[in-house]
């Protein structure tokens, strides 16, 4: 029976209660409708080791082989995931990146600000009740990143009650029994 090695996706804060920092995630997991600190700080991790990246490259010359060609591809990435402007391709400003940037490009802050949704918490439940498509694949992961060149084709679902698919539960019920559907309490369930 072989084992299945996982890899770490998040790391816990050094201090536990420090006060700023609680305050700071508090405000993000508000802003974009995060489900607990554990997402925030997986973002974190990830800019971290970015991060981490770019200054050991920036320790090497600047004709140094290794640095252009790995240098190259961390730049290429994060431009085309849309966390880095293709006018700010340095690693310098691979440093001044903040987690904010990463969470601006998740699937469901991009399906808020496409005006899909009517608040970023809506946009998750949408997303999770897979009613959401990106080009023409459904995706139910909140956390999804949206690449620069997918971010026009975020739509809803075709076969979703919002698209063209079929009616939803309570307006096939009220078709039924000869009300329409079309009443004013549509939220009822």
């Amino acid at each position: 029976m072989s084992h299945i090695v996982y890899s770490k996706t998040y790391t816990t804060p050094r201090r536990p209660f420090e006060k700023e920092r609680l305050d700071h995630e508090l405000k993000l997991i508000g802003e974009f409708g995060l489900r607990n600190k554990r997402e925030v700080w997986r973002v974190k991790y990830t800019l971290a080791k970015i991060r981490k990246a770019a200054r050991e490259l920036l320790t090497l010359e600047d004709k140094d082989p290794r640095r252009l060609f790995e240098g190259n591809a961390i730049l290429r990435r994060l431009v085309r995931i849309g966390v880095l402007d293709e006018n700010r391709m340095k690693l310098d400003y691979v440093l001044g990146l903040k987690p904010e940037d990463f969470l601006e490009r998740r699937l469901q802050t991009q399906v808020c600000k496409r005006g899909l949704a009517k608040s970023i918490l809506h946009a998750r439940v949408l997303i999770r009740q897979k009613l959401i498509r990106v080009r023409k694949q459904v995706v139910n992961i909140p956390s999804f990143i949206v690449r620069l060149d997918a971010q026009i084709h975020i739509d809803i679902a075709i076969n979703s009650p919002y698209g063209s698919g079929r009616e939803g539960r309570v307006k096939r019920k009220r078709m039924r029994a000869g009300a329409g559907g079309a009443d004013a309490d549509e939220d009822e369930e």
